[in-house]
């Protein structure tokens, strides 16, 4: 009782070789997928913008107190520095730095006086909350302590 008939001649896929033929094709469709998965982050992450206030100090000029605010750029797109409050109050914006136009250029660094509108006293020891606003819409927030200068 023979069910089957085998061909002796007849030559099967060797087991070895169909493993090795399923890992690099196995290998092939995940270097594709990582590669468009990496395309769509690049698109998403890569005009993010990657500024934050790096100091803040507080001087006085004449009789108006200002603050100097130091901005660092990490990222790879200039970043462009629309408005200023402290404490949610309007206050001006100046660059003291080389870019014109309020601009961080990318991996730069640049410097802004901050001025209150309206009254221009900082209590000593009292925290103030400085938030810088992009062209974009995002918010730069540093938090500093006004200590007073003693007089001469």
């Amino acid at each position: 009782m023979n069910y089957r008939k085998f061909k002796k001649n007849a030559k099967a896929l060797s087991p070895v070789i169909a493993s090795i033929i399923l890992i690099a094709v196995t290998v092939a469709v995940s270097v594709v997928v990582a590669a468009w998965m990496g395309g769509l982050t690049l698109g998403f992450m890569g005009n993010a913008e990657q500024a934050s206030i790096t100091n803040v100090s507080f001087v006085t000029v004449g009789t108006t107190l200002e603050m100097n605010v130091t901005v660092q750029n990490t990222g790879t797109n200039s970043v462009t520095i629309q408005s200023a409050t402290i404490d949610g109050n309007a206050a001006t914006l100046a660059t003291t730095g080389t870019s014109p136009n309020n601009v961080i250029a990318k991996a730069g660094t640049e410097y802004f006086t901050i001025t209150p509108i309206g009254s221009s006293t900082f209590q000593d020891g009292a925290q103030y909350t400085l938030n810088l606003i992009t062209a974009k819409g995002h918010s730069l927030t540093y938090t500093a302590t006004y200590s007073a200068q003693p007089s001469l």
